[in-house]
């Protein structure tokens, strides 16, 4: 995943909140919790980064925890709140 291209679901909004944000999926009604603010800024920088590496970078994180930050991104996308680029999707 770490060099793949990601990026936030057109149906999915986000919503700050203190301890991070609500993820709300319109098309299959899932709420998710983002619990950790920089998560937040590598979902919402996933749009502009070449792969989830470069987010993880961007968003500050320290590389030791991107097998925990990696495990959160995989269950944002089981749940459809992240979604695979396609190749003629650039970064924004």
């Amino acid at each position: 995943m770490l060099d793949e291209a990601w990026r936030l679901d057109d149906a999915v909004s986000l919503r700050p909140e203190p301890f991070g944000a609500l993820a709300y999926h319109f098309g299959t009604r899932k709420l998710s919790f983002l619990k950790v603010p920089p998560l937040v800024d590598v979902v919402t920088g996933l749009a502009d980064a070449a792969t989830v590496a470069d987010a993880l970078v961007t968003a500050g994180v320290d590389e030791a925890q991107w097998p925990s930050y990696v495990k959160a991104l995989r269950t944002l996308a089981e749940s459809g709140m992240i979604v695979r680029r396609t190749a003629v999707e650039a970064p924004a």
